[in-house]
């Protein structure tokens, strides 16, 4: 008879645990059998000990197969079925952006997000800050929407992957985020249950990110792309910058329109558009829509700039039970904070170096993330115009906007914002795009 705790003492060990043992204790997450101690000590023993490749297929697997693996036969879609993943990052919206862009592609993309973990946004709480919009439909509703809108982004409902969604929580508040194989295993979970054809991996590295440094985005990246194309997955990854702030917002609802003004053509922060280009080629040529990535970036391109994607982003929030006229009048349907203050630098100069990671545990500070599972959000907070690595600051260009419930909370996220940004130091950003593994 198989126990948790032996298979934690074997793990905490550093010795390799059989597929069995695996499934065993991915069914007790997912059953309630495990405890949440004990899901925690796992954790902590696989943080310390890691996994092999044969471990890390074993644990994705036996997660994916917690609940329902979709099957898009019988709903006879005419493209790719596709779909993109990021690690985390401080304003990465590019979910937001990059699903309507393939859909308007002729691909089909079920978007299996997450909320907040860590410093990080989620793109579901994004989403929720739309009025109406269903982050968890049932899995019928889900289809349809994938089919008439060619993408639907939503989260993990109880049928896909559940042993995850438990296990995600707790790793969120116990310190054993940044452990790759948990976090192949997490991401690939869910993305396989998906029923995806294809996947393109977006690798974060900085100080806003899970793997600061480049060696752990590296290894990330190279795990990611062997568990998944041995599951028979075509996946990609590319590795990119997280050393600033992606795009100028951070926040649900200030990120939310920020993608909107990004779909409609408005003013793009250029970072932020290039990673979304890179991603969306990358998948394309997955997808077998382009020949390289120069074609992918210019189908994407067109996409955006016709207004189709945009129109795909409007029929997907439409299907999902947000309201028909979010394009054309965001303002009127994303809650804005009562509170809302520049947060000026003590001194005048240029920014070399800023703490990403510092930036986004303000917004959480702020009431925009969680520090514990089930925690509510408030999904008005956060900041918008945040300066660039290379900008200079001045009595006209403050650090950042601070959206705040109120003005202690204000003045609390100042502070942090004005030790995150430092204008002596050697700058570590470098391109928005930095390396791509196959």
């Amino acid at each position: 008879m198989m126990l948790p705790q032996e298979i934690i003492r074997k793990k905490r060990d550093a010795q390799r645990l059989t597929p069995a043992e695996i499934d065993f204790f991915v069914a007790g997450i997912s059953s309630g059998a495990v405890s949440e101690g004990q899901i925690a000590a796992f954790a902590m023993a696989v943080f310390f000990r890691g996994m092999d490749m044969t471990e890390r297929v074993a644990l994705t697997r036996a997660m994916m197969n917690s609940g329902s693996v979709l099957d898009w036969v019988p709903l006879q879609l005419d493209g790719p079925i596709l779909d993109k993943h990021s690690t985390g990052g401080v304003g990465d919206k590019t979910s937001l952006i990059l699903g309507p862009i393939i859909a308007a592609c002729g691909c089909y993309v079920p978007m299996i997000s997450g909320r907040g973990l860590g410093h990080t946004g989620g793109t579901l709480d994004k989403f929720d800050a739309i009025p109406g919009y269903q982050t968890a439909p049932d899995l019928d509703t889900f289809r349809r929407v994938v089919k008439e809108a060619g993408c639907a982004i939503i989260g993990q409902t109880a049928d896909l992957a559940p042993a995850d969604r438990r296990f995600y929580a707790i790793r969120d508040v116990t310190a054993t985020v940044e452990s790759v194989p948990l976090i192949t295993a997490s991401i690939l979970s869910k993305k396989l249950a998906a029923g995806l054809q294809g996947l393109v991996m977006d690798v974060k590295t900085g100080s806003g990110a899970f793997a600061a440094e480049l060696k752990m985005a590296r290894e990330l990246a190279d795990s990611i792309v062997r568990v998944a194309n041995g599951a028979g997955v075509k996946t990609s990854a590319l590795i990119t910058d997280m050393n600033q702030v992606l795009g100028r917002t951070a926040g649900n609802a200030v990120e939310m329109l920020e993608s909107i003004q990004c779909l409609k053509g408005e003013a793009t922060d250029p970072r932020l558009l290039d990673v979304t280009l890179a991603l969306s080629a990358e998948l394309l040529v997955i997808g077998g829509k382009a020949a390289d990535a120069v074609q992918g970036r210019r189908l994407a391109e067109r996409a955006l700039e016709s207004g189709r994607a945009a129109e795909h982003f409007r029929r997907m929030v439409v299907g999902l039970g947000g309201p028909a006229d979010i394009l054309d009048h965001p303002e009127k349907h994303l809650a804005k904070a009562p509170v809302i203050r520049p947060c000026h630098a003590e001194e005048v100069g240029i920014v070399r170096v800023m703490d990403t990671r510092a930036i986004g545990m303000a917004v959480v500070a702020l009431g925009g993330g969680r520090t514990r599972p089930g925690d509510g959000i408030d999904h008005r907070v956060g900041l918008t115009q945040i300066v660039g690595l290379g900008e200079e600051l001045g009595p006209n260009r403050p650090i950042a906007l601070v959206h705040a419930a109120d003005e202690p909370s204000a003045e609390a996220a100042m502070k942090t914002l004005r030790r995150a940004v430092r204008l002596v130091g050697e700058s570590r950003t470098g391109p928005a795009v930095i390396e791509e593994l196959r």
